[in-house]
């Protein structure tokens, strides 16, 4: 099939030389299946042969598997010496030879492929102003500010450049200078040699790698893709730019499906109107020729569009300068060279233009002009992104301002895509069992069996069925494996718990009492936080003894009270021996006879018990001792009553105090001074994260009497770090998040917390990195902040489902140990006070009846009618008199 078309073209250009001068230039082919090549070739010929006095007269070669050597021969031999040529287009592996003749002849060469050596090729001249090589291929340091401009764009916090050879790197310099001045963290993997990628791909998906710069040819990119895809490298959540210029030109209907989002960049719009018109033109041409002469996707890859703007920018140049003096091709002798006459003036004049493609026949890349050394400095790119229907064009980048974008998607669409996006979507949203985020829920039937999402109910729930009916979603519930919330043991170099869910795309969201920490925010994305709270410390209160009524008695012991009671009665008695001996105690008992014949003692038993409870009580006497020695006696006691007195006053306040004081500690640095009660945390959580990383002496400290305690301290939940502080009774503490406290101190009264936070974190909702949902989610979440749904939400689970609010508030400042003091601290004072009023009762109803058989006996009355006689006189409180009784004599 190639030597048909290649005999055609030769029919063709001898008999079209027939009719006009010929222009000789020789195209270098690489490829020899490359049929768009020879086909733009003939169009170009036949197109120029209508508006032209002369005809395009291409000389072929084909180089591949040409060494240098051959290559030097064939031009110089089988071209250069026969017939001369104006231009050399095309590329060669062998690049450096057809450059060196190209400069030594001064021939112009048009070069349509990525040459980073052209720029040391030519200021290595003597005048490399004076070059007549010129690239079409864009300026590779324009191209890398473009793929920086984009990738800066993205926002990409961490990527993995994966390149096929020294070029790409080349290609990626300004990319790599974003990681050198911003710190970002970035991979770069070289393509492994044939098109085995999964041993790279599978180590990418260990390290979790999802944002990819993949560098190289066409012909290997679908195959790269189609391998990520066994390893699920090419989910949502991945992001892919594609740095070849020709990647649009590529079938991607299989890769669609994956889900990836994959950007690249072309400088061919085939869309455009040169592009249209040369697919009618093909189409006439084949009908007028009765050739198969139709254009294909093959034919607007960039080598083939860069081949047909040289020739034009060519052709162009040479009837220009023929209107004044054609130039001319004559044969060279490499050996001997003798630089062409015309060759510099071809040059020199299309370094002064720039080639627009302003009608159908104008480049196809796009606005073309050269700097002095031959290389494109201005082109546009457009950044491209596919979608189901293809690649729709997303922004432009021109070389003119190659920091930004130009965005041709406006964010109002990018938001109406997202919405539609989202509302098709059911997420995976992963959680563990833990009251109140999460909790199996209770069938409302007996027998019934729940399902899907109605097995669970709690906090988190409520917060994702929340956010989806904010954002119109719906979403699917699970259980993580192992129940753990998400640590990295650096022995495995693996992630556990909801975290690795994520990662291992099991998981679109994950949901609970989820601390976002900077070693998790490291593998995953956190939305904005729906919940503030702190470390702080769960202890138990002081055990409440039984009530006792006569708790009155227990500053002094038992002993103490026999002792005093010992003492009141023998001091009771000393006083009544002394005053009996005591000459002072026996007194007149008629003051106006001055010589009685009779002295009184008015200390009988009676009194001495009186005077000695007085005393005892802090009450007095209306009698008082007279005599030295029962003075003596009754200073005595009354020192032993004041000190006695004083120290039961002051042990009493001491006691009913104590016995309301809280716990013996009141902070973390009270936790770390003392070794009798111990103190521990959750394994492997952020609280022990927390004390594990702390710089702070205090943190420290506890940490690592936390490690070396025994039995261990650490808990593998919370649920059981809250029993063995039950259990315990104030032997043990356990450090958690605040909110947890308050969920269990509304349900347990015998739990406090004891003082403040400990530090400051924040519950999020985990979702793999980049996510593209994190902004919206985190929209939904402060929206609910402000219309105080997040706070209902708290108050409904902690303080009304299931025990919450049994718990009343309680006074926890410094000035509850002076509170009022219950019925069970001094119950027992009105017990002996109720005992001894009953006791008074009796002996005064005993007065009452004696004193009615004495009336009885000494009126000689019946007793019936002396007790209804003395009762209604002690009755009656209008008398204040009571007549002397009588004896009656008859």
């Amino acid at each position: 099939m190639i030597i048909v078309d290649f005999v055609y073209l030769l029919v063709f250009v001898i008999n079209v030389a027939k009719c006009g001068k010929p222009i000789e230039i020789a195209i270098l082919l690489d490829n020899e299946t490359d049929q768009d090549l020879y086909k733009v070739i003939d169009y170009i010929a036949r197109r120029h042969q209508v508006d032209s006095k002369y005809v395009l007269t291409p000389q072929i070669i084909n180089v591949k598997d040409m060494d240098s050597l051959r290559l030097e021969q064939t031009i110089c031999n089988n071209h250069l010496a026969q017939r001369g040529i104006h231009a050399i287009f095309g590329s060669s592996p062998n690049n450096d030879i057809v450059q060196s003749i190209s400069r030594n002849l001064e021939i112009v060469q048009f070069q349509n492929f990525f040459n980073p050596d052209i720029e040391r090729d030519v200021f290595s001249q003597e005048k490399p102003e004076e070059t007549t090589i010129f690239n079409l291929y864009p300026e590779f340091k324009l191209f890398a500010k473009a793929l920086a401009a984009l990738v800066n764009d993205m926002d990409w916090r961490t990527y993995t450049i994966i390149y096929e050879d020294d070029n790409s790197l080349i290609r990626l310099q300004e990319v790599l200078k974003i990681s050198q001045n911003d710190d970002f963290p970035v991979k770069i993997r070289k393509l492994l040699p044939g098109d085995d990628q999964r041993p790279l791909l599978k180590e990418m998906k260990l390290k979790s790698e999802l944002n990819i710069i993949l560098d190289c040819s066409p012909d290997k990119i679908i195959g790269f893709l189609q391998q990520a895809s066994i390893y699920n490298l090419t989910g949502e959540y991945y992001n892919y730019i594609l740095t070849s210029l020709d990647a649009h030109t590529l079938d991607f209907a299989d890769i669609i499906d994956y889900g990836a989002n994959i950007t690249t960049l072309r400088l061919i719009d085939p869309n455009s109107e040169q592009i249209k018109y040369m697919v009618k033109d093909f189409k006439l041409m084949g009908d007028q020729y009765n050739e198969d002469f139709k254009a294909t996707s093959s034919l607007f890859q960039l080598k083939t569009a860069l081949i047909y703007d040289s020739l034009v920018i060519f052709l162009t140049a040479f009837e220009q300068l023929s209107l004044r003096h054609p130039p001319v091709a004559l044969p060279q002798n490499c050996k001997i060279p003798e630089p062409s006459k015309d060759g510099f003036r071809i040059a020199e004049y299309i370094k002064s233009k720039t080639f627009e493609n302003e009608t159908i026949h104008g480049p196809i890349s796009g606005p073309i002009r050269f700097d002095k050394f031959g290389r494109r400095i201005n082109f546009k790119l457009e950044i491209i992104e596919l979608i189901k229907d293809g690649f729709r064009l997303s922004a432009n980048w021109f070389s003119e301002n190659p920091k930004k974008l130009e965005y041709v998607v406006s964010e109002e669409e990018r938001k109406q895509e997202f919405e539609k996006h989202i509302t098709q979507k059911v997420f995976r949203v992963v959680s563990r069992i833990g009251a109140p985020y999460l909790m199996y829920a209770k069938p409302a039937k007996k027998g019934q069996i729940l399902e899907g999402n109605a097995r669970f109910e709690g906090f988190s729930m409520d917060i994702i069925d929340e956010i989806a009916n904010i954002l119109n979603f719906t979403y699917q519930f699970e259980l993580v494996h192992d129940n753990n919330y998400g640590s990295y043991d650096p022995v495995k170099k693996e992630w556990n718990g909801l975290v690795r869910d994520i990662l291992d795309w099991k998981a679109d969201l994950a949901i609970c009492d989820l601390t976002i920490t900077y070693e998790r925010g490291k593998a995953v994305d956190f939305s904005m936080p729906f919940m503030t709270l702190g470390i702080s410390i769960l202890f138990s209160k002081d055990t409440k003894q039984p009530t006792n009524l006569f708790a009155f008695m227990k500053p002094l012991s038992l002993d103490i009270w026999l002792y005093m009671a010992t003492a009141f009665v023998v001091m009771s008695i000393l006083i009544y021996v002394a005053a009996r001996l005591a000459p002072q105690d026996w007194e007149n008992p008629h003051p106006c006879d001055p010589h009685p014949k009779e002295l009184e003692n008015i200390w009988s038993l009676k009194n001495c018990f009186w005077l000695t409870m007085g005393s005892i009580m802090a009450q007095g006497c209306d009698i008082l001792p007279k005599g030295v020695s029962t003075r003596t006696i009754a200073g005595m006691w009354w020192f032993f009553s004041l000190i006695i007195t004083s120290s039961y006053t002051a042990n009493l306040a001491a006691f009913l105090t104590n016995e309301r004081l809280g716990p013996t500690i009141e902070n973390a640095e009270d936790l770390a001074k003392q070794s009798e009660i111990k103190y521990g945390c959750l394994q492997g959580g952020a609280t022990s994260t927390f004390f594990r990383d702390s710089n702070f002496s205090t943190y420290q400290k506890m940490w690592r009497s936390m490690q070396i305690a025994q039995p261990s301290v650490f808990e593998s939940n919370n649920k059981d770090g809250v029993k063995r502080v039950i259990s315990s009774k104030q032997k043990y503490a356990f450090l958690m998040e605040s909110s947890t406290i308050e969920y269990e101190m509304e349900r347990n009264c015998d739990l406090i917390q004891v003082g403040g936070w400990l530090d400051t974190k924040n519950y999020g909702i985990a979702m793999p990195m980049n996510s593209p949902y994190n902004a919206a989610i985190s929209r939904a979440v402060l929206k609910m902040q402000e219309e105080q749904k997040l706070h209902k939400l708290k108050e409904k689970w902690w303080k009304e489902m299931y025990g919450g609010g049994q718990c009343g508030q309680e006074e926890t400042s410094s000035d509850d140990s002076a509170a009022e003091l219950g019925i069970d601290h001094v119950g027992g004072v009105f017990v002996v006070l109720l005992g001894g009023l009953g006791i008074a009762l009796i002996i005064a109803i005993a007065e009452f009846l004696w004193n009615v058989r004495k009336v009885s006996v000494e009126t000689q009355i019946s007793p019936k009618e002396a007790f209804l006689n003395e009762l209604k006189f002690a009755v009656d409180v209008s008398k204040r008199k009571k007549a002397v009784l009588k004896r009656n004599n008859s």
